[in-house]
């Protein structure tokens, strides 16, 4: 089972995502069978933060001098979750979730489902430097994003 850590460092975020924390752990109660690690104990946090933070954030740690949508920091090269239950760290910026401004509330959840997917999927070990890999992060965010668009309508 996953457990998230939601540390909403912006309040803009409360604007559009009422209690992040069920959310968040709602959405991930909603993925496929492969990736909630049901026998198993495993918990990643993610900070909802925004442009400003993250770019300090990208700058730090990745040597680019912008803000983006979404950064993920794995707690280990490669994962294993029997050693290391604790994956990682996904932080998200509000203001490129909420763009355009005109965003409904619920475009805006589906838009943050999608970033938190491709996170997650990278505290996992899934990256898209090369051509193939990035064919494969996206086959595997749809898989996921599919099942959990059918099961929990009512977050949205």
């Amino acid at each position: 089972m996953i457990s998230i850590d939601v540390v909403p460092e912006s309040s803009l975020w409360n604007k559009k995502i009422k209690k992040p924390h069920f959310f968040f752990n709602s959405l991930v109660k909603a993925f496929p069978k492969k990736y909630r690690f049901i026998k198993k104990k495993v918990s990643l946090t993610i900070l909802l933060s925004n442009n400003k933070n993250i770019k300090k954030l990208n700058k730090k740690f990745r040597n680019k001098n912008k803000s983006t949508d979404v950064l993920s920091f794995p707690s280990e090269k490669k994962i294993n979750i029997k050693k290391s239950p604790y994956i990682g760290d996904i932080i998200v910026s509000y203001e490129f979730m909420n763009k355009p401004k005109t965003l409904s509330s619920l475009e805006f959840k589906s838009k943050v489902t999608k970033i938190f997917i491709h996170g997650f999927l990278h505290l996992l070990g899934y990256d898209h430097t090369k051509l193939k890999n990035f064919k494969e992060m996206l086959i595997e965010e749809e898989k996921i994003y599919q099942t959990i668009e059918k099961k929990i309508v009512k977050l949205f």
